[in-house]
């Protein structure tokens, strides 16, 4: 594997959202003291803080083939069999954001579980410099992810959740892993990818894109996007779509103006309140709609 990052969409992406003004940012070691990842970038001062009311949180370690894999989860306190939604990160690891989002969707009702499936190379929350991850996530095998994910599945199911109400969603590289996981597992009932790069390059490891697998999609996915992303452009958006529709699968897609790359990543300059709102609601329906959530 090349130590040169392969182009993928989300890193064109993550690295064409516009400048900042240092103003309203956290210090790095403050960041750090807060859980954030410094190789994502500055982080904003006023990033949501998701509380623990009414939930049980924590740590847990899912066995895979090869070692136990730490997953952060949450869910409603004293609820039976609550339904599961995976929670699939971005490239910088499993940092407070990712552990914010997954108290949010507890609140919401589910047994939410973010598993670090780039546990194997070490933990990505201490890694500074956005270029050094990038040879570390482009190397992670489709195929060794489905199986962590099919394990943390199974863990939830051990740990009471109710997996026959199955869900995922994820952000960047993780809403990419939306839509190629849900060719994978037939047992999901809806998916949900925040700008989910679609034509990434097909290589050993990645032996096809999303948009060569559209045909094979099983459950209803939402796509969300942002009009000013710079490595996934609304054309290729459409293209998706347009696949999906042809294939009879279950989707539907929200472009938002005025939104780039990681628009829901409340912690970063690219963050667009209004349109995060927006698309969180849908979030919030689609999952309902499709019995995931009550």
């Amino acid at each position: 594997m090349s130590a040169e990052p392969l182009p993928t969409s989300d890193f064109i992406g993550l690295t064409k959202v516009a400048p900042f003004s240092r103003r309203g940012f956290m210090t790095a070691s403050a960041a750090v003291t807060a859980g954030y990842t410094l190789a994502a970038g500055p982080v904003r001062a006023d990033a949501i803080k998701t509380d623990t009311n009414g939930l049980t949180v924590g740590e847990g370690k899912v066995k895979v083939a090869d070692g136990e894999m730490p997953v952060y989860f949450a869910r409603p306190a004293n609820v039976a069999n609550p339904p599961v939604i995976l929670v699939s990160m971005e490239i910088f690891g499993l940092h407070e954001y990712i552990r914010d989002v997954t108290r949010r969707l507890g609140h919401l009702g589910a047994l939410a579980i973010a598993p670090d499936y780039y546990f194997r190379k070490g933990d990505l929350t201490k890694i500074t410099a956005q270029p050094e991850i990038m040879p570390i996530v482009n190397s992670k095998p489709d195929k060794e992810l489905f199986a962590d994910l099919d394990a943390t599945v199974d863990w939830a199911k051990s740990q009471g959740g109710d997996t026959n109400r199955l869900g995922i969603m994820g952000f960047c590289r993780g809403g990419r892993t939306v839509w190629i996981y849900s060719t994978h597992n037939p047992n999901l009932k809806a998916g949900v990818a925040f700008y989910g790069s679609l034509g990434d390059p097909e290589n050993d490891i990645w032996p096809k894109n999303a948009l060569s697998l559209a045909g094979e999609v099983k459950e209803p996915v939402l796509g969300l996007y942002g009009a000013e992303d710079g490595g996934i452009k609304p054309e290729q958006v459409k293209d998706m779509e347009a696949r999906l529709k042809a294939a009879g699968k279950t989707a539907e897609f929200h472009i938002y103006d005025g939104a780039p790359h990681g628009f829901h990543a409340d912690y970063r300059p690219s963050y667009r309140e209004q349109q995060a709102k927006q698309a969180w609601g849908e979030l919030v329906s689609w999952f309902k709609k499709y019995k995931v959530l009550s």
